[in-house]
């Protein structure tokens, strides 16, 4: 069975988790279904949370940034009212049964994923393709405890949703070509640019990407090289648009632990995969870079100041 595609469109989305992706990947939806392809979702768009906080939260997320759009003219006032009215907002998880495509984004924890999918298995139509937006986790084991792995991606988007173009769109050794390619598809109508690549640790951009950050930090840890000079080496000498320090206080060191910790333990014979003491200890300290002021650098908000030499 396939999907309800109306000029290959998926007829009806769900966005489960409103946090900083969820959020992000509705209202990018529902603009590109407003401005760009009004066949696209034309049943709508279901945004679901468990918890009516953060389901309101996301709601805020979502006008704000569609408020600002609005007052640079960026879009039209009735655009700006359909692109809210394309989106159902609910704590209902029935609302996501009929649904033609279903976009996760809840924490990274492989158990929750799991049970969620295995829920959704049971209780979605048997056509609904899931889709997880985890940038580290397992797909295949996502995809199993669906109960329905031919019909299961992984779909990894960048933050923030709204201003990066690229999406990994991340195959199984279960999923079918045609629900692949319709994926695919489907990025590129809301306006995103898709790589493909296997279920791979880290996909393409992190499994690139940590390893770099974790040799900038074995480097200062070894006292090799200072914050400030290792992050103006890779900025002059490589072109990089901000070097892998500032970077990764940027992203979250406990994120980058997180990550690391979890390769290292499925993947124990990897020698690209390793935890520096450095970032164990600040994260240890709650030196978490610009989300605590404090990492490799001093942080006032977003506003990076002097690098902290150890």
């Amino acid at each position: 069975t396939t999907p309800t595609l109306h000029n290959n469109s998926f007829d009806k989305l769900g966005i489960i988790g409103l946090g900083l992706m969820g959020h992000g990947i509705a209202q990018t939806a529902a603009m590109a279904a407003v401005t760009k392809n009004n066949n696209l979702h034309s049943s709508g768009i279901i945004a679901y949370e468990t918890d009516p906080t953060f389901l309101a939260r996301g709601r805020d997320r979502i006008q704000k940034s569609v408020d600002k759009l609005l007052s640079k003219e960026k879009l039209t006032s009735s655009q700006a009212t359909a692109v809210m009215d394309k989106i159902t907002f609910t704590n209902d998880r029935d609302a996501l049964n009929d649904t033609d495509l279903i976009v996760e984004a809840i924490i990274e924890n492989i158990d929750l994923k799991k049970d969620l999918y295995s829920d959704l298995g049971d209780r979605c139509k048997p056509s609904t393709i899931f889709a997880s937006n985890t940038s580290s986790l397992s797909i295949t084991q996502m995809a199993l405890a669906s109960h329905r792995p031919e019909r299961f991606v992984g779909i990894h988007f960048f933050n923030p949703v709204q201003l990066m173009k690229l999406v990994e769109v991340v195959k199984t050794d279960h999923t079918s070509e045609e629900v692949f390619d319709t994926t695919m598809e489907w990025v590129e109508q809301i306006g995103k640019v898709g790589v493909k690549c296997r279920d791979t640790p880290g996909f393409i951009v992190n499994r690139l990407l940590v390893p770099n950050l974790v040799q900038a930090m074995l480097l200062v840890e070894r006292g090799d090289a200072s914050v400030k000079d290792v992050d103006l080496s890779m900025k002059l000498g490589a072109g990089h648009p901000m070097g892998p320090l500032h970077l990764a206080d940027y992203v979250g060191l406990d994120t980058c632990l997180f990550i690391m910790e979890g390769w290292v333990k499925d993947f124990p014979d990897e020698r690209a995969f390793v935890v520096p003491d450095i970032l164990r200890e600040k994260v240890k300290k709650n030196e978490l870079g610009r989300k605590t002021g404090k990492g490799f650098y001093n942080w006032d908000g977003d506003k990076r100041g002097d690098p902290i030499e150890l």
